[in-house]
């Protein structure tokens, strides 16, 4: 199985990083292909605009859209939009790693999604959710949060559910494409929860992904 992870955490000691450096040891252990986008120590720029294009349709005026759409038809996207797009279209599991900050994901994250999942390319009128152009892979999201789990839409909650928070990515990014989604994985406290409800996370982790790649790759060998 190929697995394609967009990993958003500028510290690479930090439980977000324990988290991807995991999935890659597990995954690659288990004989699947795992290639990262690590985003911060790419120093990928989440700002859209005409660089992210080699050439451009209109020099006269900026439609970002009418510029996704003719780089689609071209080939000229900027290398490290085309080589992220290649694999989002190479993989059969998708995730997202990051911590959840101000109720969203890392603005670098928020960036990489406006200039990656370009219209024209990755979605287009006609193919979206069910007729999505990623159609029969699977995406998730894995998170980890300040709060403890009660915050966040229990009886004692500061907060409204985890659902809501997500949406936008689970609902708005993954299932837009035309990916399934695969049950998240939340590591909820990281930074209070001690080295023994870390490791406890990352055992579950290591299950959830093994998990979901067993069960993708019994359903394209059904396929």
């Amino acid at each position: 199985m190929n697995v394609f992870m967009v990993y958003a955490h500028p510290e690479p000691t930090s439980f977000n990083g324990a988290l991807k450096d995991r999935a890659f040891e597990i995954l690659t252990g288990a004989g699947h292909n795992f290639e990262v986008t690590d985003l911060y120590a790419e120093d990928f720029n989440p700002r859209a605009g005409r660089h992210d294009f080699q050439e451009t349709a209109d020099p006269a005026r900026f439609d970002y859209q009418v510029e996704q759409k003719q780089a689609a038809e071209d080939g000229t996207f900027s290398p490290e939009l085309a080589r992220d797009q290649e694999r989002l279209f190479w993989c059969d599991l998708f995730i997202l790693q990051f911590p959840l900050w101000w109720f969203g994901p890392p603005a670098i994250l928020k960036g990489w999604i406006d200039r990656t999942l370009a219209f024209g390319h990755l979605y287009d009128h006609g193919h979206r959710y069910t007729t999505g152009l990623l159609k029969g892979r699977t995406g998730m999201v894995s998170v980890t949060t300040g709060g403890p789990e009660e915050r966040f839409g229990g009886a004692e909650s500061l907060y409204d559910s985890l659902d809501i928070y997500l949406k936008p990515l689970e609902f708005g990014c993954i299932q837009y494409l035309g990916m399934d989604l695969a049950d998240r994985f939340v590591a909820w406290s990281a930074g209070r929860v001690g080295d023994d409800g870390r490791k406890a996370y990352l055992d579950q982790w290591t299950d959830q992904l093994l998990a979901v790649t067993s069960v993708e790759s019994t359903d394209r060998a059904v396929a």
